[in-house]
């Protein structure tokens, strides 16, 4: 049998095991936009979970709520943190309210688990209100955002143990490959020797700085705007309600939250949003970049680059046999393209805020998390099914090298450059090699020459 909810739209049914109320029913009813529902992010519903259990840790040590309603709150908080009723959160990620929706899911199912805990039925808000006692001192206007930055902390700590195995993988791998010398190109010409090595100890060299990058990007969302309620001037929170919910967020998470100095901007602001969507987005710049080297080096078998082999994942075509594409690569690089498209929409949502508050919130927050999952196991299937795997085409690289017109660029030194663009020129023009051009001109002598073009003296230390 469902109960009967009441709110200021009206009466509705809610069916009777449901821990949601009528604010949640209203939304599923709503906002059927993505069909991405708030249970798809279980580290954003934990993170929202501290914060209900912060906020009614403060309201009892400041006398205003009462202490064993305080307690029921705090373990249903703990019982979500610990993952249960995660099927109680229906709302689509994407709603208008600027999150009024998500932060009464959770108000709900928080008040009716607290409920049962103290003896009641789901349902008899008198004893446990979403409204006044699981919000008490708050608006969505600074538990949603707040809920979000924290979030924001816990899926960080999933994409950088990514990204750091990802770019421990690179570093094996460039190891792996020291010894292997192939060309370097620029403008996608041939320039001057490296080695295998040297490419990918460059690939993890560059992703190493974004974890850094991502952990300062992050590190914005310590300030957070508790106590601000609806527009930041803490209209219903008691005097020192900010300070002390910072405080107690902090001891229980172990990030160390300080209160906005400014509460009103800090509403307002979503700045620490679009910071860590634009890491994001520099680190899928860099993947993507990485992926396409790939591509490129792995091209042919007879027609193309050729250097590198990528482990064979699929068959390639649904015509032409023994076809084996780059799959993983390419579907990083989708991966991410979508990521960059989700920091434009967060960087136009955070244009759209109005005076005291941007209600587009909620479109920041879905796109943020959905980045950082995306890269996440973008980062995963590329280190598995595409770096770990990756071997070379030793001779026939050493042959590019050593056929190469670049290596011209190493006589300079010796006979000056117009001398080598003419070696060069005549080299391009007969098909000869700039090897034995130099000896048949008696330009230099056959010890100097081998000297000066051995590839292993050109690649740096």
């Amino acid at each position: 049998m469902d109960r009967i909810e009441t709110d200021l739209i009206g009466d509705l049914p809610i069916p009777s095991d449901a821990y949601y109320g009528i604010h949640t029913q209203r939304a599923v009813h709503n906002f059927q936009i993505t069909g991405i529902k708030l249970t798809s992010f279980p580290e954003f519903i934990k993170a929202l979970a501290y914060v209900k259990w912060a906020a009614a840790e403060t309201n009892c040590r400041l006398g205003v709520l009462d202490k064993r309603i305080a307690e029921a709150i705090i373990e249903a908080c703990k019982k979500l943190i610990g993952g249960e009723y995660q099927d109680q959160f229906l709302s689509d990620m994407l709603q208008g309210g600027a999150g009024t929706s998500t932060n009464m899911n959770i108000n709900e199912v928080v008040a009716n688990i607290a409920l049962e805990m103290m003896g009641h039925n789901k349902g008899e808000y008198q004893y446990c209100s979403p409204y006044d006692h699981v919000n008490l001192s708050q608006s969505t206007n600074d538990a949603y955002p707040t809920g979000v930055k924290l979030g924001i902390l816990f899926y960080n700590q999933n994409i950088v143990q990514s990204l750091s195995e990802l770019v421990g993988s690179l570093k094996r791998k460039g190891q792996e490959l020291a010894h292997v010398i192939t060309m370097g190109r620029t403008h996608l010409q041939d320039a001057i020797p490296l080695t295998l090595g040297q490419v990918f100890d460059a690939y993890a060299a560059t992703l190493d700085k974004e974890i850094d990058s991502l952990n300062q990007s992050a590190n914005q969302s310590l300030e957070i705007n508790m106590g601000a309620t609806a527009v930041g001037t803490g209209l219903n929170a008691v005097p020192g309600y900010a300070k002390l919910c910072a405080e107690n967020l902090s001891k229980i998470t172990k990030f160390d939250f300080t209160p906005a100095t400014n509460l009103v901007e800090a509403t307002s602001s979503t700045s620490s949003f679009v910071a860590y969507s634009s890491a994001l987005k520099k680190l899928s710049t860099k993947l993507s970049k990485m992926a396409n080297d790939l591509r490129l080096l792995t091209s042919g078998p007879r027609c193309g680059f050729y250097e590198i082999n990528l482990p064979p994942m699929q068959a390639g075509s649904s015509i032409m046999p023994g076809k084996v594409n780059p799959v993983i690569p390419e579907v990083v690089s989708q991966t991410c393209f979508k990521v960059i498209a989700n920091d434009f929409a967060v960087t136009m949502a955070a244009e759209a805020g109005q005076l005291q508050l941007n209600v587009m919130e909620p479109v920041i927050t879905y796109t943020l998390f959905e980045s950082v999952k995306l890269l996440s196991n973008a980062m995963v299937c590329f280190r598995k099914n595409c770096i770990d795997g990756i071997t070379a085409n030793e001779e026939h690289c050493k042959n590019l090298v050593m056929n190469s017109i670049g290596i011209v660029t190493a006589l300079n030194p010796y006979i000056g450059y117009e001398n080598s663009t003419a070696i060069a020129k005549e080299a391009l023009e007969t098909g000869q090699s700039v090897y034995s051009l130099i000896l048949k001109k008696n330009v230099l002598s056959k010890d100097e020459l081998d000297r000066i073009l051995n590839p292993e003296n050109m690649i740096g230390a």
